[in-house]
């Protein structure tokens, strides 16, 4: 047998053998796009052994006689002795949980400008774009930070998270307001906060009321709120973060991470329709807003085998419906949690997956290039006219 051989995996469901077929899933996404009952429980097996390991429920609770948890798209009905998804939640003969809207379970840590976020390429932190109303120089922020929030907890259950550290929360100390506030108070060098995780989602009662305060307590001060979250919150808390990065020159990243329901379900354990519907009601309430200087945009993991230009293509017809001059970020996979025996995304998917968006959108970007020795988009605009 070949070095090559060894490398690939066999779909159990078509025979089909790939290096792109990831082991732990077992199911090559042609099978899972069909959507057959077989590839969905075989799905939810998975999901299920990943979370069972960690000690969180396989999928979302629906207790007939449970209390409704509304925070997320997934609208837990946790019955007694039960865990809400996320696994911050559970019902103890009322609902119990170690967060709240005035105490959350995260650390945070100093990012210097430009830092490795998302919206870089576009955002006041890394362009000077909104100077001097969001931004404290009219380039690039040299010599200020962002304060990067990582909240524990999530409502997805991504077979490829490259943060997993935030399912293991047990042990973690909770964090007030009122100290989140001296925080950011008494460093003025912060222009930003960047909410991510995990995914803010489940905390969201606590990062909205801990936005507020900080932003009251430096009132007059440059101090953008952004979101990096998944978008499945509830529409009602998703509206009110959206208020917060707009008045404070901030944005909302949304992680599309596919577009079949399916292939959501397979590769994060829930369906993601929420993001669409939430990214469309801001992209709706918005448009009109603040020209110049994005308030949402999206990115999209390209995930070998799985997340590919036909993705994409959904993905990108779907936000240029909306308004092509959404900025929409492609982004390098690389092998992590419980997909590690799948490789870097080739060269050849970037720019297949890059040619597909751009037939939509005006903007569109490729982060984590480092990952295949490429330095900027500069260089990767140059490799992709002279070599493909």
């Amino acid at each position: 047998m070949d070095k090559k051989a060894k490398n690939e995996n066999t779909c159990v469901l078509c025979g089909d053998s790939s290096r792109y077929i990831s082991k732990t899933l077992g199911v090559c996404a042609e099978c899972v796009r069909k959507g057959g009952k077989t590839a969905l429980n075989l799905i939810r097996e998975v999901h299920a052994a990943v979370r069972r390991a960690l000690n969180l429920p396989p999928q979302p609770p629906r207790s007939r006689s449970g209390i409704s948890c509304n925070i997320c798209s997934n609208r837990c009905s946790i019955g007694e002795g039960e865990k809400g998804y996320c696994g911050l939640r559970w019902n103890d003969g009322k609902i119990v949980s170690r967060i709240s809207s005035s105490e959350g379970l995260l650390y945070a840590y100093l990012d210097p400008h430009i830092t490795n976020c998302c919206s870089s390429w576009f955002c006041p932190g890394g362009t000077g774009s909104g100077y001097p109303m969001f931004a404290k120089t009219c380039g690039p922020e040299y010599g200020f930070h962002n304060l990067s929030v990582f909240l524990y907890g999530c409502n997805f259950d991504c077979l490829f998270c490259q943060n997993p550290s935030h399912k293991v929360f047990e042990d973690k100390p909770v964090k007030s307001i009122e100290s989140f506030v001296r925080l950011v108070k008494g460093d003025p060098k912060i222009t930003c906060i960047c909410f991510f995780g995990g995914s803010p989602e489940p905390q969201l009662p606590f990062v909205i009321e801990a936005s507020r305060a900080t932003l009251e307590s430096v009132e007059g001060r440059v101090l953008r709120i952004c979101f990096e979250w998944n978008g499945c919150g509830s529409e009602d808390l998703v509206q009110k973060a959206a208020e917060l990065s707009f008045e404070s020159g901030g944005n909302l990243k949304f992680d599309l991470k596919c577009f079949n329901p399916f292939l959501s379900l397979a590769l994060s354990g829930v369906n993601n329709s929420a993001a669409y519907r939430n990214f469309e009601n801001i992209a709706k309430i918005y448009k009109e807003s603040r020209q110049g200087l994005p308030l949402i945009t999206a990115t999209t993991l390209l995930v070998p085998g799985y997340v590919d230009a036909k993705e994409v293509d959904s993905i990108t017809r779907f936000i240029s419906k909306l308004d092509p001059t959404i900025p929409y970020g492609l982004l390098v996979f690389y092998p992590a949690f419980m997909m590690r025996d799948l490789p870097v995304t080739s060269i050849r998917q970037v720019i297949d997956c890059y040619k597909v968006a751009k037939q939509h959108l005006d903007k569109v970007h490729v982060g984590n290039l480092h990952l295949l020795g490429i330095r900027n988009m500069d260089y990767f605009e140059k490799i992709m006219k002279s070599q493909f």
